[in-house]
């Protein structure tokens, strides 16, 4: 499960050592983490991060096809804490250690900025390729956060990009080696904690509103 711990002012949140699929209680768990980052006071930013071969492979579908009944509240639960990502009043950074897929891959769309490793590793949105349509939220926030020409090329076919090509794509800030990702990561991000406050999050309402306003779409989230 996801553990929060604090480097000076800089929260760095693992996302876990396994697939780091988004199962209701890794949700939960994420969900209290950012409860946390969000009641401290004074400079603070944000890194997720993870351990092993995987930053996050996204939905937890053996989760969601044995709880079919489920899915509206469950895909309405991922696009809330995309919305709250995207949101959030403090500067964030994903540090893209491994592969990063699909619903990963958005999450971390809906960072500030992100640090990928540079020699292995992909960062995909493999929808085309497993028939799963973006929800209408999902097509939003991608759109939002990646030139067009970028986001057509990810979406429709489903290409998996490497450190060098996502940087040169604008996919991520930063391609940097494996033992420099969190570390690049934290300082991006503390060099930036002065921000968090009321202010920020009110500039990143604003600047992502229709997103925000289509993650959050009451209703059936798949449109």
């Amino acid at each position: 499960m996801p553990t929060l711990d604090r480097q000076d002012d800089v929260f760095v949140l693992d996302l876990g050592d396994g697939e780091n699929r988004f199962h209701p209680d890794w949700l939960a768990s994420v969900n209290a983490a950012l409860d946390e980052v969000e009641k401290a006071e004074g400079p603070r930013a944000l890194v997720t991060a993870a351990t092993g071969k995987f930053y996050s492979n996204g939905l937890d579908l053996d989760w969601l096809f044995a709880h079919a009944d489920q899915q509206e509240d469950y895909v309405s639960g991922v696009q809330e804490l995309l919305a709250r990502t995207l949101s959030l009043p403090v500067i964030t950074v994903a540090a893209l250690q491994g592969h990063t897929f699909a619903a990963g891959a958005m999450f971390s769309l809906a960072h500030d900025f992100r640090v990928m490793r540079a020699d292995r590793g992909y960062w995909c949105l493999p929808e085309a390729e497993i028939n799963i349509p973006f929800t209408p939220g999902m097509s939003a926030l991608i759109q939002a956060r990646l030139h067009p020409r970028t986001a057509h090329e990810a979406m429709l076919t489903a290409r998996r990009y490497g450190g060098g090509d996502a940087l040169d794509a604008g996919l991520v800030d930063h391609a940097v080696a494996e033992d420099s990702v969190r570390a690049k990561a934290v300082e991006l991000a503390g060099a930036q904690a002065g921000k968090a406050g009321p202010t920020l999050g009110t500039i990143k309402s604003r600047m992502y509103a229709p997103v925000l306003d289509t993650l959050r779409t009451k209703g059936n989230p798949l449109g």
